[in-house]
């Protein structure tokens, strides 16, 4: 199978729309070639091609009979168009409209067409012209870029020319606003995710026709217009007021507050100072519930600096480097209110409109649902039943405990159980069942504190620490992971936490010994409690301690 890629913008391979539509034949080609159906792909870019204007003489009508007077590339353009069984037409729109370029290799089209009228079956126009040739199974697919917040209502002039020549509803489009978006490294994220769901139109396509759900995506928005509207003004590298040229630093700083969430507004104002260190420069972004605002004069009071090289924040920015791994090698340093930083990804991050979000819950609909990430009540349940059961009453405390091993799966059932779940609950329905047994109850608690303690300082030497296997899904998930502020603030917490229990374990052994059982329960209950306190304020406390450039 033959598919011809007409790429009619005068950027050429540096062509917005260009990168989608390769994403969409990549998707085509993948999904036929799965099913054992080779795919040939040519690209015409017409930059880099003579295609001349129409004359209007009708030479290939009259004189030449499908042949143009003109002689340079459009002759084989027309063969390879005969030879396709796909011609995808890629380009930008130009004043609501094809390029020139492409609007003259449409209008040479001519000599494809018989002089002679006919009636148009479509019902679409006034009048038609028979093909000179038969091309009534190629099929052909739209994809453009534009530069406004969204295609729609831009393309009106578009698809009545196409309906014109190629017929109503014969052909599939993809149209996308925000196009010069895909030429900015910092947002490949999202753009990233646009071109998937492209690369997923192409999939469909070759197996028919685009869904509604994917084509329903392809329609949303990259980011909302007012975000939009802001990248695109600072994009220009100008003052809105002074018309000016900005730095190159300081349309990064624009940039960047243009991505601003304005959901993450947490009650109050915040001003997030950039000082890049290799420039000398500093500036202040105002994060609003009404917005952003670049401030240039240092006339705010601070609440979080950031301290940084330009170019290593532009590279984090851009996905060169991991800004976790950065912060960790103390290549940059943050003071101030350590928060901001934690929750980035929702401040600055590259927010997904409600409609996609939407339309990934529509298409997902049908599928089994996905169970819930992991949660430490599933690990915890189990052994607070143990202890506080125990201490009650051994024969029936211990069956209490039983129980409620064999009922956490069905409590927690939404919940992914993870290996320390499973150990978990062995652990405690064996030592439930011995201390059923053998009634020494006392000496099976001792023995669950010090299991209990073993977990924690045994999980400190594998890849991941007790405490990081359910806290990493609240700070992204396997991108925690590669944090090593937030994996070394959990190895230090899952040791404390596993030497508190085994010291909890000597100390209630002796105490017991000694005769003071009572004090144990004010004990065995504060201690954790404070632990817990303790958590909370080093999980905070460290990350921002080593973000000040502390060794």
């Amino acid at each position: 199978m033959k598919v011809l890629l007409i790429n009619g913008s005068p950027k050429g391979k540096r062509s917005n729309s260009l990168r989608l539509a390769e994403s969409f034949i990549e998707g085509f080609k993948n999904q036929n070639e799965s099913r054992g159906s080779q795919v040939e792909i040519e690209r015409l870019d017409l930059a880099s091609m003579k295609i001349a204007s129409c004359k209007g003489c009708f030479a290939c009508w009259k004189n030449t009979p499908g042949s143009c007077c003109i002689k340079d590339d459009m002759q084989q353009v027309i063969q390879k168009m005969l030879e396709s069984k796909l011609i995808v037409w890629s380009f930008p729109l130009y004043y609501f409209n094809v390029p020139g370029l492409l609007k003259n290799l449409i209008d040479r089209q001519l000599p494809m067409s018989l002089p002679f009228m006919s009636e148009n079956e479509s019902g679409y126009g006034s009048g038609s012209h028979d093909a000179r040739f038969d091309m009534s199974g190629v099929r052909h697919v739209l994809v453009s870029t534009c530069g406004f917040y969204s295609a729609k209502g831009n393309y009106d002039s578009v698809t009545k020319m196409f309906d014109h020549f190629l017929g109503r509803g014969n052909y599939a489009t993809i149209f996308c606003g925000q196009g010069e978006l895909f030429n900015v490294p910092e947002l490949s994220e999202r753009t990233g995710q646009y071109l998937e769901t492209v690369k997923k139109a192409g999939c469909e396509y070759a197996d028919g026709q685009i869904s509604d759900a994917t084509q329903n995506q392809l329609e949303t928005l990259l980011y909302p217009k007012d975000v939009f509207e802001k990248l695109a003004d600072a994009n220009w590298g100008i003052d809105k007021g002074t018309g000016k040229k900005d730095s190159a630093d300081l349309t990064f700083t624009k940039q960047m507050a243009a991505l601003y969430n304005k959901k993450s507004y947490g009650g109050k104002d915040r001003v997030l100072e950039m000082r890049y260190t290799d420039l000398g420069t500093s500036y202040q972004i105002l994060l609003g519930k009404d917005g952003s605002e670049v401030f240039t004069d240092g006339s705010l009071k601070t609440t979080t600096c950031v301290e940084t090289p330009f170019e290593l924040w532009a590279s984090i920015s851009r996905g060169e480097i991991a800004g976790a791994e950065a912060l960790a090698k103390n290549l940059y340093s943050v003071t101030g209110d350590f928060s901001l930083m934690m929750d980035w990804n929702k401040i600055f991050g590259n927010e997904l409109s409600e409609s996609h979000e939407t339309q990934n819950e529509k298409s997902s609909e049908g599928k089994k649902s996905v169970q819930k990430n992991p949660s430490m009540t599933s690990m915890l349940i189990p052994w607070i039943t143990f202890w506080i059961s125990l201490a009650i009453d051994v024969k029936n405390g211990s069956l209490v405990s039983l129980l409620v091993c064999a009922l956490v799966p069905l409590i927690m059932g939404k919940h992914r159980l993870i290996i320390w779940d499973r150990l978990s609950l062995s652990a405690v329905a064996i030592l439930s069942l011995v201390a059923n047994i053998s009634g020494k109850g006392d000496l099976i608690t001792n023995i669950g504190y010090l299991v209990f303690g073993l977990f924690w300082l045994v999980s400190c030497c594998f890849k991941e620490p007790l405490c990081a296997s359910y806290v990493k899904y609240s700070y992204g998930g396997e991108e925690a992971v590669k944090n090593p502020l937030f994996m070394n603030a959990n190895y230090i917490l899952a040791a404390a936490w596993g030497v508190l229990y085994i010291l909890t374990a000597v100390w209630t052994f002796f105490l017991r010994k000694a005769g003071f059982g009572n004090l144990l329960i004010v004990v065995n209950n504060l201690i954790p409690v404070a632990m817990g306190i303790f958590t909370a304020w080093f999980s905070k406390w460290y990350p921002a301690w080593k973000a000040r450039g502390k060794k």
